[in-house]
């Protein structure tokens, strides 16, 4: 065989095994980071159209292909971003994201504001607050960040007053209770459900909206202003991979105004779009 011929086969070889290493390395790689997994807690049927639509713009715009993981409690989604399995959640309250740190060596981060879901105290007993009774019971959440939250619900609807502003109050908090009020901790999902054996409850707009809580029973919605800011919920990713550009791309894919209009179309006044809120 020629020097020649034997030349252009090598040639061709090292062409052969250069485009299947591309292939099989790098090109894959490219398309793992195109398609993301996001955990989500107990989704509504408000909530898969709002991610049809996150999906759609994350599709459009940035080549993002977003894959959704279930999970039926908030004790899953943070372990499974921190140990790899998930690559983004969007479950939680910025609150709730850094009570999560401080407990596991502050491992996850926020990429971004989706919604926030103001509580509000309801009641099917008493029309206005004034009119809660001596000894009414009220239910609260029982995780550590909303009991703290829901606490200060009361503080502010004038029911109660807490001895301490720490991030993580607890009944134990409660200072003043002029109408000697029981406090019942439920969790969180159980919030809607209770009200029709407690005298009050409050109850985020999430679950407000899955548990068809009308806003007629109403009493008083938690201040918009900036002590509201920590109960923004945002999208939730290991920090060490905090600058990965799909993950960005589904930030900026869920701030858009199509995703704006379907929140608002999907729960009204219940959760109100997070990112460009004006806090005053």
């Amino acid at each position: 065989m020629k020097k020649s011929v034997k030349y252009l086969i090598g040639i061709v070889v090292v062409i052969v095994v250069v485009v299947a290493g591309y292939f099989s390395f790098g090109h894959k790689s490219t398309k793992e980071e195109k398609t993301i997994t996001v955990g989500t807690v107990a989704p509504t049927q408000k909530d898969e159209q709002i991610w049809k639509v996150v999906k759609k713009e994350a599709k459009d715009k940035y080549g993002l292909t977003i894959k959704m993981k279930e999970f039926s409690d908030w004790n899953q989604p943070n372990k499974a971003v921190a140990n790899g399995e998930l690559d983004v959640n969007s479950f939680q309250t910025l609150d709730f994201l850094n009570q999560y740190n401080k407990a596991h060596d502050n491992s996850l981060t926020s990429v971004g504001k989706t919604f926030i879901a103001p509580l509000r105290l309801y009641s099917k007993k008493v029309k206005k607050v004034a009119d809660i009774k001596d000894g009414a019971t009220i239910a609260i959440s029982n995780d550590a960040a909303n009991e703290a939250r829901g606490l200060r619900l009361l503080q502010s609807a004038g029911l109660i007053k807490l001895a301490s502003n720490d991030p993580l109050v607890t009944t134990k908090d409660i200072a003043e209770n002029p109408k000697n009020l029981k406090i019942k901790e439920v969790d969180g999902s159980q919030t809607a459900r209770a009200l029709s054996s407690v005298d009050a409850s409050v109850i985020n707009g999430g679950f407000a909206a899955s548990g068809n809580v009308s806003l007629k029973d109403s009493l008083y919605r938690e201040k918009l202003d900036k002590k509201a800011e920590p109960y923004i919920n945002v999208l939730a990713v290991a920090k060490k991979k905090k600058n990965t550009q799909a993950y960005k791309d589904l930030a900026k894919a869920y701030q858009t105004a199509a995703v704006k209009k379907e929140v608002q179309k999907q729960y009204g006044q219940l959760i109100i779009p997070g990112w460009d809120l004006d806090l005053k």
